[in-house]
């Protein structure tokens, strides 16, 4: 023993540690050390790497030691000029495999463009060389299924509507093809479900302005109603009241109509509306209130009401009249799809 103090710099020598009595957890000035916080870093030299180190050694201690900023810039490492917290970001090249698929995928569009079609123009886009056309390959669809129900639509026409439900494969077909037909040109007055709704009769009752059996509903579908485009379009018009009667009058007549259809009304001015009524209504609505519908006159002792029912409806009704249009459906759907949607509308619940 030489009493010495042995020296930590020395190879194969090793600093005591003190005793954990004689120091406490944070207490540098027992141990001599400094707190990390209060070393400057940027001064520091890096660990030395030994001689004998191998390549993991070197890469591990290199990443895990980065270098200051301040030494980047002693080397002239080009950054983006970005810094966040004195972190500062590397301005590497791309990955040489990214460059070549980005450029890939814009050669890609280029082929593409001239290939199908792409740009728009004022009225249409450019057809592309190879012609393709996704209106085309629709229309290729839907004439081959117009092929394929080809006969069946046709014995659909040859037979007599009252005849369709006696044949089961032509009543299943009705109905589905009436069903879209309903839906793409139907749906957008009746309701997807055809239970209407105001100024739209409901087709799921079985209240008729104009009649419910196949010819009538054929008729009506055909042809129209008020229209100006088909000469056989049923037509039938109510006056205006209001350029006619008072307004004491039309509210007579207002409760009359409510008295007739079971409604709350005031019977002392029902009674006086009974009698203007009979003077300017029953042409068309008939003795009782029960309708016409050869004039699609409506039935005003039910309690279905196309425009509705309470007073404020119906004083607007007698004042202004109503005046409902259906388009011609002859010169938009073939002689199949016209005879489908009867057949479908007529099988709802309410055709007789």
């Amino acid at each position: 023993m030489t009493g010495k103090t042995p020296d930590p710099r020395q190879p194969g020598q090793t600093p005591k540690r003190p005793a954990a009595a004689d120091h406490h957890p944070g207490d540098h000035r027992a141990t001599g050390a400094v707190p990390t916080s209060a070393v400057p870093t940027d001064n520091i030299p890096a660990d030395p790497v030994p001689a004998d180190a191998g390549p993991d050694d070197r890469i591990g201690r290199a990443r895990h030691r980065p270098e200051p900023a301040a030494q980047l810039k002693a080397r002239d490492i080009a950054t983006t000029g970005h810094s966040w917290d004195g972190i500062q970001e590397y301005d590497n090249p791309l990955p040489r495999w990214w460059l070549w698929t980005f450029y890939a995928c814009i050669l890609y569009a280029i082929l593409y463009s001239i290939a199908y079609p792409a740009w728009p123009m004022i009225d249409r886009a450019t057809r592309g060389v190879l012609g393709y056309s996704t209106r085309d390959e629709v229309r290729a669809d839907i004439a081959a299924v117009e092929a394929a129900n080809a006969g069946i639509k046709e014995r659909l026409v040859d037979t007599d509507l009252e005849q369709v439900r006696g044949d089961p494969e032509l009543l299943r077909f009705a109905g589905s093809a009436g069903a879209s037909v309903f839906r793409t040109w139907c749906a957008q007055c009746h309701g997807a479900g055809a239970a209407g709704g105001p100024g739209y009769p409901n087709h799921l009752d079985d209240d008729w302005l104009w009649g419910g059996d196949l010819g009538a509903i054929y008729a009506s579908t055909a042809h129209g109603i008020r229209n100006t485009t088909d000469p056989d379009a049923r037509w039938s018009e109510m006056p205006a009241f209001g350029d006619i009667l008072d307004r004491d009058q039309i509210g007579a007549l207002v409760q009359h109509v409510r008295a007739i259809s079971g409604q709350d009304h005031d019977a002392a001015l029902a009674a006086t509306g009974a009698g203007i009524y009979a003077d300017n209504c029953v042409a068309c609505h008939g003795d009782a209130g029960t309708g016409n519908r050869d004039l699609g006159a409506p039935d005003l002792t039910d309690a279905i009401w196309l425009y509705g029912g309470d007073e404020a409806a119906l004083t607007e009704t007698i004042t202004q009249s109503r005046f409902g249009v259906m388009p011609a459906f002859n010169t938009r759907l073939s002689e199949a799809d016209l005879r489908a949607v009867t057949v479908y509308v007529h099988g709802l619940g309410g055709g007789e």
